[in-house]
């Protein structure tokens, strides 16, 4: 369907300059102390233009973007969704838990699943992430289904389970490992079943990379599940405890891969057997899914002999790429983002990011989507994204990543610029705070390269962020106290926080704002109707109200914390 152009806003005038939006990956509002890595970091560009432009908090998790409680933490996913939507669209977790709710999970896919594994006598194999963050997956989901596999008659299913510590407090990965023995446990009280882990290791060790940042990941779990090879150990348990002694303080994410495995080869993918990815999320989910159902194009790493299975996807993870072929949920279409709307109406606009968020500010920004709406008036740039540990470089490509933005600005090439500034979630996710430190400066310090372009080309800038998490690297008690270890060392915290985002408007044409004082809790939602507003268009009349009101020349600015 194509969409109406926007109208003009006859209140306001379509403005000259360029309109740059920079997103401040995991940069959240938290509480201002030692364990705040925005806070304890020198950012003389962003307390300036928290001072001097326009600026309010805004929700960036729980139900403000679509999750089902306001115990969810928000993602980079979830934020660009809902920020390129301008509303509040219910995400993969929510769609997922109304599916399991509704139980019309165990429709279509899931009953061709069945079908074919009675058919061949195969054994169904289930591989995501093992934990409760409800980011990539829930352990509630793959509980499930191995009940569910269990009632079907199934009498083998193997579970490969990547270990969280990211999106879950570190150091938990056996909590959820014996859950998960405890459920398989009560089915193999029955005589002919065999349900057990048959592989695992760290999420980010093997199997979820993301964007083609590090294939050997995918590698490394391909090879376990598909060919058993890896470490060996009798339980999950001991693989736990033996990497813990031999590296101690290894974060959960981290840790090496490994089979099970007693006196006997280890469960494997083999002819005939089904493969269930239980991650909702996509973007960690694609190269897995690319090495099962891809063919003679594969060129990543030598899978060897590929078996013949049944491959499927909790979701669709790429649309454009249509992987998989075959998954248990249909995603909800978003159409009708700012992209496609800025894009109808003929505006340029360039999208830009390193390797690990150029997906966000493209597919996830444009509802789903990695494709552009019109070739002639968008440009996308990736910047390649360097394959070592982030808090060894924890500057990432910022650099860079201003210099596209700043040619841009000079060259009056786009009117609408969004960009996205990874270092404060990926150096965040570490739980390095004196690297997230550096992150954090490198990033104030491309800001302030940015400005000084942007201001004589008189445009406006905005600066936001996704979801909160260089703002809180410290596990907290119910009371919001940091925890520690009985030796006195923080417990490092390496997922994202609850806590709301700035969003600042400074613009350079002269033009102030008042904050729309009429919104109770704004969120990301808000976002996409703002930036249609400075551009000098009426937003859409289904997008969440816009944050500011035009206010002409106004001396006074509005700060609201």
């Amino acid at each position: 369907m194509t969409l109406t152009p926007l109208e003009i806003n006859k209140q306001s005038e379509i403005r000259k300059g360029p309109l740059v939006l920079l997103i401040l990956d995991g940069v959240g509002i938290g509480r201002e102390d030692q364990f705040n890595a925005v806070h304890l970091s020198r950012t003389p560009t962003l307390d300036a233009l928290s001072s001097s432009g326009t600026f309010c908090a805004l929700r960036a998790s729980g139900t403000a973007v679509g999750l089902p409680s306001d115990t969810d933490i928000g993602g980079s996913e979830v934020g660009h969704n809902i920020m390129g939507a301008g509303r509040v669209l219910p995400q993969g977790a929510t769609i997922v838990e109304n599916a399991f709710g509704s139980e019309r999970i165990w429709l279509g896919a899931w009953k061709r699943m069945m079908a074919r594994l009675k058919s061949t006598g195969g054994a169904l194999h289930l591989v995501g992430l093992l934990s409760d963050g409800n980011v990539h997956s829930h352990e509630s989901h793959l509980h499930a289904m191995l009940k569910r596999s269990d009632q079907e008659g199934l009498k083998n299913v193997y579970v490969h389970v990547l270990l969280d510590g990211r999106d879950v407090p570190d150091q938990t990965a056996e909590i959820y490992v014996d859950r998960l023995e405890s459920v398989m446990a009560n089915i193999n009280c029955k005589s002919d079943r065999d349900y057990r882990i048959a592989s695992g290791g760290g999420r980010m060790t093997i199997t979820m990379d993301r964007y083609g940042a590090d294939w050997s990941m995918v590698a490394r779990g391909w090879n376990a599940m598909v060919h058993g090879i890896g470490e060996r150990f009798p339980s999950a348990a001991d693989a736990i405890r033996h990497f813990r002694q031999r590296q101690p303080g290894i974060n959960d994410q981290y840790l090496p891969g490994f089979v099970v495995a007693e006196d006997k080869d280890p469960p494997k993918v083999t002819d005939g057997d089904g493969v269930i990815l239980f991650n909702f999320r996509g973007d960690r989910a694609v190269e897995l899914t690319q090495a099962f159902c891809e063919d003679d194009d594969f060129s990543h790493f030598d899978r060897g002999r590929i078996p013949d299975t049944q491959f499927m996807g909790m979701m669709l993870y790429d649309g454009d790429l249509d992987l998989p072929k075959e998954y248990l949920i249909s995603p909800e279409p978003v159409s009708g983002s700012i992209g496609e709307y800025l894009a109808a109406t003929g505006i340029t606009q360039l999208a830009c990011a390193e390797t690990q968020k150029f997906g966000h500010v493209t597919y996830f920004w444009n509802g789903n989507r990695s494709g552009k709406f019109d070739e002639q008036l968008e440009t996308y740039v990736e910047i390649p994204s360097d394959n070592v540990p982030f808090d060894q470089k924890p500057w990432m490509k910022s650099a860079e990543t201003a210099d596209v933005v700043i040619s841009s600005i000079e060259y009056s090439k786009h009117q609408f610029i969004r960009c996205n500034f990874p270092g404060g979630d990926m150096v965040g996710h570490t739980g390095n705070l004196e690297a997230t430190i550096i992150a954090l400066e490198a990033i104030d310090l491309a800001i302030k390269r940015i400005i000084a372009p942007l201001e004589k080309a008189r445009g406006c800038l905005v600066v936001t962020a996704d979801h909160g998490n260089a703002d809180n690297m410290v596990e907290r008690d119910k009371t919001d106290k940091p925890r520690f270890t009985p030796d006195g060392v923080p417990l490092w915290r390496t997922a994202h926080s609850l806590n709301p985002v700035p969003f600042i408007v400074k613009d350079y044409s002269g033009h102030t704002y008042d904050l729309n004082t009429n919104l109770h809790h704004p969120g990301l939602g808000n976002i996409a109707a703002t930036l249609i507003e400075i551009l000098g268009f009426k937003p859409p009349e289904d997008y969440e109200p816009s944050l500011i009101l035009r206010n002409g020349m106004k001396e006074k600015q509005v700060k609201i914390a």
